[in-house]
């Protein structure tokens, strides 16, 4: 089998397991055990070192614990104290940090974070006992209760006891409360089996009931990949939210894209999460989806009246133009004192409408003049078989600031195919 060092991480395989020379294939804690390794320098081995299996441990600098302080201590415990903690049979210098009182009394058992001088790599449940920095003597031990903490807890804070009231809690409460921690981070099936101490068929069984109850949802089942369901309600409920203020800021648009949307709600929320949060609101008949838009069920675009009568005359502007339509810039001269962004929105509606069509950039043409020069056009290649640019100004009269983009439009429309410096029936 292949086997890991801890914390420095070297690899190897186990050739060999022998007790008092009798050679076994396993063995239990508490035997003196010889161990055979291929691929691991005997040097780099050290006293206090842990052999597991690889992936299964997480070195840490920092512990969440419970401490009982020795009734037999003669003094109260500082916060802060240097002391040595030994784990297994590793001494690493370190500082017990109180959570939740100034001094630790003789005979208390106290909420504790311990910050390690050194990484060490073990268990929710492991033992360790605590000797005094100088003189050395035993002032005490206690119980793992977080193998790996992200970050330095802050003390006397409300919720402290509730944290270390949850490290005791149930396999499978433990692992709710570990997934409702990470956030949108979540956490992997291999994560949860570190921070619970809870390994293979053991933990699926104590994850059986969390998940068909709801209460965690599996994001990504080829990476076996988690979330708590209270972060889930978090990030559906603030989406909710700014979708229903996209709709107030821009009254004229369908929908917030996607994207937007995402980067909106929480920045590098992953992609699979953020589709699972859409889907859940779909189902649940909060949101509607449409290719990359989003928006609240039931939503329509709802336009004022004095906003009616400005797109009624945007259009006509363009109708009457003809093929020689107004520029963007036009248009917002015209309108001078209503605000550009609601009149690009106004011609984003008439585009979505099917009434004005882009042909490039900030390029439009009416639609229905689009619909009769099409027609002109095809007459044209039916009778000609074929026209070049001169031809086709002088179908339209139009110089080539718009004649090339026509052309290239219907060449997009596929109504024609560019063959050399002409044009024919696709």
């Amino acid at each position: 089998d292949e086997i890991e060092l801890y914390p420095q991480g070297g690899r190897g395989r186990i050739r060999g397991i022998q007790i008092h020379g009798r050679e076994v294939e396993e063995v239990e804690a508490g035997h003196r055990t010889a161990i055979n390794i291929q691929g691991l320098d005997m040097d780099a081995i050290h006293r206090g070192e842990v052999l597991a299996t690889p992936g299964c441990l997480r070195p840490s600098y920092m512990l969440d614990a419970e401490f009982t302080y020795l009734s037999s201590n003669k003094k109260n415990l500082k916060n802060r104290a240097r002391v040595r903690v030994h784990l297994g049979t590793a001494e690493i210098m370190g500082r017990v940090v109180l959570l939740e009182q100034e001094e630790g009394a003789p005979g208390d058992v106290l909420n504790v974070q311990i910050l390690l001088e050194e990484a060490a790599a073990v268990w929710p449940g492991d033992r360790y006992v605590v000797r005094s920095y100088s003189p050395v003597f035993t002032i005490g031990g206690g119980t793992i209760l977080n193998p790996c903490v992200s970050r330095k807890r802050r003390r006397f804070r409300d919720e402290n006891p509730q944290i270390f009231q949850a490290y005791r809690a149930a396999a499978d409460e433990l692992a709710i409360f570990h997934l409702n921690e990470s956030g949108i981070n979540g956490l992997t099936y291999n994560d949860l089996q570190i921070l619970t101490g809870v390994f293979g068929k053991r933990l699926s069984k104590v994850l059986r009931q969390p998940l068909s109850q709801r209460r965690i949802l599996l994001v990504d089942s080829e990476r076996q990949w988690y979330v708590g369901a209270r972060i889930m309600t978090v990030l559906e409920n603030n989406a909710i939210e700014i979708i229903k203020q996209f709709h107030q800021d821009n009254p004229l648009k369908e929908g917030v894209g996607k994207e937007e949307l995402r980067s909106r709600l929480q920045q590098g929320l992953e992609p699979k999460l953020f589709q699972l949060l859409l889907n859940n609101l779909t189902k649940a008949g909060n949101i509607e989806q449409e290719q990359s838009l989003v928006r609240l069920s039931g939503h329509e675009v709802a336009m004022a009246a004095d906003v009616s009568g400005i797109q009624r005359e945007i259009e006509e502007m363009f109708r009457v133009a003809k093929l020689n339509p107004p520029t963007t810039k036009e248009v917002m001269a015209h309108f001078k004192g209503q605000p550009e962004k609601l009149l690009r929105e106004i011609i984003e509606t008439l585009i979505r409408d099917d009434r004005l069509q882009r042909i490039s950039g900030n390029l439009y043409f009416h639609r229905q003049c689009l619909t009769d020069l099409e027609e002109r056009l095809r007459a044209v290649l039916e009778r000609d078989g074929e026209i070049d640019a001169q031809g086709f100004k002088g179908l339209t009269g139009l110089s080539r600031k718009f004649s090339i983009p026509l052309l290239e439009y219907f060449d997009r429309r596929k109504l024609t195919i560019r063959v050399g410096d002409k044009r024919v029936l696709r």
